[in-house]
This record gives C-alpha cells, structure tokens and sequence, in this order.
C-alpha cells in the first residue's frame, strides 16, 4: 500500500503529529544540503544536479513509495556506479540510464519482486557496501590535497596517480579538509552542537574561512563549476534515441539492482528502528517513479538514504510529512542561498565524503564476520569485496551471489540422508531424509550402484522427501533400468502429495509398473516381499 495513504489511515496526520515531522524534515533537508552536492561531484554532476535529485525523487518516494520514513536522495552507494558511467557516457548517458533503470525498478514492483531482494547474502552486501566505501574514499583524495587533474580509472591506478602527485598538493586546501575532518569527529562529541549536524558546520565554517581569507588556488564549487544556478530546474529532454537506449541498457540495470537493495535495504532499517512495516514492492514503484521523472529535471539516479532515514527517525519523523519538509528545506535553500554556495571548497566535501566512506565500509561488522562466521561466508564476503574494488560492481555481486548459491547447495545436499531400516529375505527398505534435487541425486545412485547381490527388492521410503526435481527424477529413471540388467527391482513407497504428482507427471510410476509404489510400507508383507522376488526372478513384466 502507498505509504502516504497508509499514514492516513493510522492517523498520523493529526495536528498533534505536525511538529514533530516539521522538526524533522528540517533538519534531514539539512543533512541532505551538503550531501546531495558531495554525492553528485564525486558521481562526475554537477553540485546542483544532486539538489534536483534529492528535490525531485525525495518527494516522489515520499509520495508513492512504501515506507512512509524513507527518505530519498543520490547517495554514496552510487558513487562507484554513477561515475563509471558518467565517464564513459557523459552526464547525459547517466540520465538515460537513470530513466531505463526507473522502469525497471517500476517492472520489479509491479511484477511484485520486492522479497526477490532479500534473497541476497548478508556477506555479499557488507562485501560490496564496504568495497563502495573503500572506492569513495580513495576517490576523494586529489580534491582533499589539492591536487590537479583529478584521477580517472580504477581504484589502483587512482591511488598511483595520487602517490605520483603528492608533491603537489596545495597546503591551504589541505589545511581546510583537515580542519573539516577535524569538526566532523569532534562537534557529535561537544553536547552544544550535538543535535546540528556535523556536515553542515563543516559546510559553513569551510566557507566562512574561504570566503573571508581567500586563499589562492582552493578548489571551490564556485571556481571549478561557476557555483549553483538560483531557482527550481528546468524540464529538458534526454536524447533518447534507439541507438543510445540499446547502448546503456547494461548500466541502467546495474542501477536498478543497487537501487532496490539500497532502498529495501533502508526501509528495513527503518522498520526495525519503529517497529514498522513497508510494503517492498510499492517501495519500489515509487523508486521507479522517482527515477524515471528526475532525469528530465537534470537530475540522476537516487535510491532510499539509510543515513538520512535514521535521521529522520531519530527527530521524531513518523509520516511522509517529514519527507515533504525535507524536500521543502532544500527548494527554500536551492531559491534563496544558492549564490552563497560559490565559496564552499571541494575539500571540505571531500571530508564529508571521506566520513560517509567510513561509515559505509562497516569495519566493525567485517572484523565481527571475519573473526565468528564460518569459513565459507568469510570467502564470499572477501571475494566480493575485492572484485567490488579492483573489477566492477555487478561483477563483484553476481560472483558473490553464485558463490552463495553453490555453498547454500552444498550444505543442502549435506542435509540429504538415507539409510537402512530394514533388510530381509532378499530384499531392502531403505529411508530418504531432505529434499531430491539435483545435487543429492549422486547418493541415490551410489547407493544402487552398491547395493548387495542378494537383494532383489529395494524399497525406497519417501516420506520424508518435501520434494524432487526434474533431475533427480531423471537419476530415479536410470536406477530403474541398472536395476532391472541386475534383475533387481525398485520400489517406491510413502511420498508426500507433491512429490507423487511428480512421479506422475513424469511417467516414473508408469516406469515402475504394478507394485512398483506402496502408498504405505506396511502393505509390503511376506507375500507381497516374495511375490516381487519371485516376479523379478521370473523376469518382472516392468
């Protein structure tokens, strides 16, 4: 259900709930201000471009998305994609690719592929959220230093041109990014300034220094992009022609994947903070929305923002009310301060950034995995991990997924159990305990393989089968005919409903013939036993 209508019917729109979410949307509008310009340079747009995104998709998810705390915006997450992207497409590629990924946010939650999200591995998303953070914060350095030409390419080959231009770093930019950092550790520690938010005093002090000493050759919003256009953006239109569209389907779905996890991920958080639920598949038809209409307001791709949800939660917003309000803070700012804007240095962002990046990479979840998971989850996470940080995004998730599947299989086909329970007069009753699929069938087949000359009769108990496959029904056919050049018979008993449907419709009991499956094992008795013996001696009519 839309959330915003979800409030209304619990009754969060009375007057009572009002200045709460005002206080709150306030201060998240707050938060968001130097975020949204730090998350858009670092994705290669324009400082404004993340105001429009934050402006845009945070009143759009509010409106038509599932969780009625979130909060929407560009976020860090991104950054690795989005610059990719925008260096080998340009910004308008990245608008393009924003729409194509819209859409299919859109598909996902109308083919109600919400809980399909959940489905990926703990160590895979702290693999590749931490893999983000480690791209970020090298990615920051050149602007923290001073340095010129910023670095392009992957994340060694960032950290070489860095190393080879450390020479040159500007000691003013790098007074002013120390000095930020400096602020953003101690002011959460100082009770005064405990309830502003760190980024923006670092933000205003940052620009007060530069504004008043004006130090030569410090890097500002104003000197490297002509400082921010005053008012609302404008509507423009991509080129969305087939040829660039067929082009940026790949990165528009890597968008789409991260924007789902990303935002799920949030609502999540948000749900566990206030003992709430969202609805996942709305939640991602309002970030399908979003998504879609942002890029024709010079916006790009933005997703649900854990750090600002909390926040919004922790100064009391409990309805989309305070999303409206954090939306309403950044058009009050983008209309009446933005020529303040010229003066703030890329350093202090860079800083902000450097923060984000740390908080993202969750050390202290890796050490708490790396030190207590089991073996196999601490390979996945560091798989995926370092193929995050010296390969690519999707490549790090998809490998990290399909490594998590062959495990899950293994310790599966691990749970598969079968043994003796009864052997006698030439024949054997044997038990099958956890689901027949492909990667167990090897036991079936090594158990007829072994079984002893003498017994002319194997029964197999499926009662506590839950289900088959299509392979290993296949493996159940071969057995059938081995058994047979051995004049051995097999015999079928006990299955649950499901798996006699399947036996069925795939011909298996037809296979078998008479007698060849017993609803019930106390059906076989002496005279049955020897009759089947003496059916396969005589050479059974199968």
């Amino acid at each position: 259900m839309i959330a915003l209508l979800e409030a209304r019917r619990a009754g969060l729109y009375k007057a009572s709930n009002w200045t709460r979410n005002i206080i709150a949307g306030l201060v998240v509008g707050v938060v968001a201000l130097p975020l949204s310009m730090a998350f858009a340079i670092a994705s290669g747009a324009r400082p404004e471009q993340g105001l429009y995104t934050a402006i845009i998709a945070g009143l759009l998810v509010t409106l038509f998305g599932g969780s009625r705390l979130q909060i929407a915006g560009p976020t860090g997450a991104f950054i690795a994609v989005l610059a990719g992207i925008t260096s080998q497409y340009g910004i308008e590629g990245l608008q393009i690719a924003t729409l194509l990924a819209g859409a299919m946010l859109l598909a996902m939650g109308l083919f109600r592929m919400g809980g399909v999200i959940r489905f990926i591995p703990a160590p895979v998303i702290i693999g590749f959220t931490a893999g983000i953070g480690i791209i970020i914060f090298t990615g920051q350095w050149a602007d923290f230093l001073g340095i010129p030409h910023p670095p392009v390419g992957q994340f060694h080959q960032k950290i070489w041109h860095v190393l080879q231009r450390v020479h040159l770093t500007h000691w003013p930019t790098l007074a002013i990014g120390v000095l930020s950092l400096v602020l953003l550790y101690v002011t959460p520690r100082i009770h005064v300034l405990k309830r502003v938010p760190g980024p923006l005093i670092v933000l205003v002090l940052a620009t007060l220094i530069q504004s008043g000493l004006k130090f030569d050759g410090v890097a500002t919003i104003g000197s490297a992009f002509g400082g921010i256009p005053q008012g609302l953006p404008a509507f423009g239109l991509p080129d969305l022609s087939f040829d660039k569209v067929t082009l940026l389907v790949a990165p528009a779905f890597t968008i789409a994947m991260l924007g789902a996890i990303e935002s799920l991920l949030s609502a999540v958080v948000a749900d566990r903070m206030t003992s709430t639920r969202h609805d996942a598949n709305q939640e991602l038809i309002g970030q399908g929305i979003a998504n879609m209409v942002v890029p024709f307001f010079g916006g790009f791709a933005a997703t649900g923002a854990i750090a600002r949800t909390a926040t919004n939660i922790r100064n009391g917003g409990n309805s989309p009310v305070a999303g409206v309000f954090h939306v309403l803070t950044l058009v009050g700012v983008l209309i009446a301060l933005a020529p303040l804007a010229y003066n703030i240095p890329l350093s202090c962002l860079s800083a902000i950034l450097f923060v984000v990046a740390w908080n993202m990479s969750e050390v202290h979840r890796i050490r708490m995995m790396l030190a207590r998971a089991p073996v196999a989850d601490r390979v996945i996470l560091l798989v995926t991990l370092l193929l995050t940080v010296f390969v690519d995004l999707v490549v790090a998730v998809n490998v990290g997924v399909i490594l998590a599947i062959l495990h899950f299989m293994r310790r599966m086909a691990q749970t598969v159990r079968m043994q003796t329970i009864r052997e006698e007069d030439g024949y054997r009753v044997s038990r099958v305990e956890g689901p027949l699929f492909f990667a167990a069938v090897g036991m079936i087949e090594h158990a007829s393989r072994t079984l002893p000359k003498p017994v002319r009769v194997w029964v197999l108990d499926l009662s506590r089968v839950p289900f088959v496959d299509e392979t290993a029904l296949q493996a159940l056919d071969d057995v059938i005919d081995e058994l047979r050049e051995r004049q051995c018979r097999l015999v079928l008993a006990e299955a649950n409903e499901i798996v006699l449907q399947k036996l069925r419709l795939h011909g298996t009991l037809r296979t078998l013939g008479d007698g060849g499956y017993l609803s019930k094992l106390s059906s076989l008795d002496p005279k049955i036993k020897a009759a089947q013996i003496r059916e396969v001696k005589g050479g059974p009519a199968w």
